[in-house]
């Protein structure tokens, strides 16, 4: 092992085979078998990265110590993982268009005609992270729109919650749409009164454009991956949840790991049946590279998100009483792909989030549990919108509600807008899901949203925006405690995944994946834990990054 401890600490003695490693004079904190939060002053690891001992204040330090550290009182924490990110979407928006902190339309077209400018020689113009909603616009935008800003070759631009694109005419031109061009199964092209496309395709019809877009090359994979670690590492973050992977993307991460660069830990879950089954064959992979990358199953899709209108819903949207949402996957299709995988013990994530498209992963679940036992883990990735009646589900057959608390704050006037206030009574509901016995896996959905864990935290202790809106929080009986927003973001993001007893807690027998703060979130106020600085970052116990 690379000793970049040492670059911090002193050499005891000259390094031997299988050393171990002490690091002390910190304030530990990690989350225990029962949940609880457990302190601690000293840690030791051997060569291999795994933690031999975790001391308390006052016990002795153990023999046979060839490598010590001060921590210097700091704040030392396990490595955070993220339970639901796109991780080469992290990348490639880091190389593209980023439109996410733009507050009206007027401000995103200067922002892409100025990226057009600079970027002559892009064939198209790619970026992501629009929001009508945010802009305030009442309407999506339209392709007229950009073509007064970008008329002289494509612009494809992907809404901040990936489920829709805003397209101008060429791109729609290079990709035959017409007025006659129908709306796939599972997706919806906004047109006008006439029946025109406007330049807005949401979920599945995004495709119908999209597939026309220029593939990256395997060099821009690459780099879009470097760009995607260091973003999530010095956010201390040291594993997350891949949802959605392609075999491009596996690949990717596998030439990383060959090229001894992988310094995450992935868990992902494939995009299609057909990518399950290239990647795993009979069934998951093993924990390749040391527990840093392995398949536990496959993404799966019932419906869209609630700011396109996407999101399937018992009763019809309030501010649109015309639809109901877009079913991306039939009851039908969703029993015969989880059974599919289920049947080889893939793990199966199922993006749910209006009450109608949750309430089908709950059933789904409760009729396959008969035919499937054992350790299944179900996931039902967002649960945004849930009956409250349904709510009870979640506590039955081990399902795991893989939920992003910075989607609340995104959302939460969005919400009473496309619901009324009547129908949020299992809104992002994550205190009544763990009361019923449920399970929470926190993350952040990025690049949907940032890959910042202590933001995630702040929001699912108070149920307040970085404003501190609304006063008291909103609908605050649903916020969490500290212990149950930490261990969200590590021992239970960990057990989604299949990895407790691997990584995810600072105890015996674990990997030593570890960051420094310069504070306690446990102590801190919602707006200074926001203020969190990441120092250092270790991966079984080698510093992989240092700000």
């Amino acid at each position: 092992m690379i000793r970049t401890l040492l670059a911090a600490g002193a050499v005891l003695v000259a390094t031997p085979a299988l050393a171990d490693t002490l690091i002390y004079n910190v304030d530990g904190v990690t989350i225990d078998e029962e949940g609880e939060v457990k302190r601690f002053t000293s840690l030791v690891f051997d060569d291999d990265g795994i933690i031999t001992h975790v001391l308390e204040r006052g016990e002795d330090r153990p023999d046979g110590i060839e490598f010590a550290m001060d921590g210097e009182g700091q704040v030392m924490l396990p490595g955070l993982i993220d339970a639901h990110v796109h991780v080469m979407d992290i990348g490639f928006a880091a190389l593209t268009l980023d439109l996410s902190d733009t507050n009206s339309l007027e401000e995103a077209l200067a922002k892409v005609a100025e990226f057009a400018e600079a970027n002559p020689g892009r064939p198209w113009i790619l970026g992501r992270g629009w929001n009508q909603e945010k802009w305030g616009l009442g309407r999506f935008p339209t392709a007229a729109e950009l073509d007064a800003i970008v008329s002289d070759r494509p612009v494809w631009l992907e809404r901040a919650d990936n489920h829709a694109n805003w397209a101008n005419s060429v791109a729609m031109e290079q990709a035959g749409i017409t007025a006659e061009t129908q709306d796939p199964e599972g997706g919806r092209i906004i047109r006008d009164t006439d029946g025109n496309p406007t330049g807005v395709f949401i979920d599945n019809a995004s495709s119908l454009v999209g597939s026309f877009v220029p593939a990256p090359r395997p060099e821009d994979r690459d780099a879009a991956f470097a760009m995607a670690q260091q973003r999530l590492l010095q956010n201390g973050i040291t594993a997350v949840a891949d949802m959605g992977t392609p075999v491009v993307d596996w690949m990717t991460f596998r030439r990383s790991a060959d090229r001894g660069d992988l310094r995450i830990r992935i868990m992902a879950y494939a995009n299609s049946p057909e990518a399950m089954e290239l990647i795993g064959g009979p069934g998951p992979t093993p924990w390749l590279y040391e527990d840093r990358l392995r398949l536990n199953g496959i993404k799966l899709y019932v419906d869209g998100a609630l700011g396109s209108r996407g999101a399937t819903l018992k009763e019809p949207y309030s501010d649109e009483p015309n639809t109901r949402g877009i079913p991306i996957t039939s009851p039908a299709q969703l029993r015969n792909r989880m059974s599919r995988a289920a049947l080889d013990n893939f793990q199966t994530a199922v993006h749910a989030i209006g009450d109608a498209a949750n309430e089908d992963v709950l059933l789904a679940i409760e009729e396959l549990s008969t035919s499937y036992k054992g350790d299944r883990r179900w996931r039902i990735e967002h649960a945004q919108i849930v009956d409250v009646d349904d709510l009870k589900r979640f506590g039955q057959h081990g399902t795991i509600a893989s939920m992003q608390p910075l989607h609340q704050t995104s959302d939460m006037f969005m919400a009473e807008a496309r619901l009324g206030e009547d129908r949020l009574g299992g809104a992002y509901a994550w205190r009544s899901i763990l009361e019923v016995g449920g399970r929470l896996a926190f993350g952040s959905d990025a690049p949907v949203e940032p890959a910042d864990v202590f933001a995630g935290i702040a929001v699912a202790i108070s149920r307040t925006d970085e404003n501190g809106r609304p006063f008291g929080g909103w609908r605050a009986q649903e916020a969490v405690s500290r212990e149950q927003a930490l261990a969200g973001f590590t021992s239970n993001a960990a057990y989604a995944g299949f990895a407790d007893g691997r990584f995810g807690r600072l105890v015996v027998g674990e990997r030593a994946d570890f960051i420094f703060v310069d504070r306690d979130p446990m102590l801190a106020s919602p707006s200074d834990i926001r203020e969190t600085e990441v120092r250092e970052v270790y991966l079984a116990g080698e510093r992989v990054f240092a700000r």
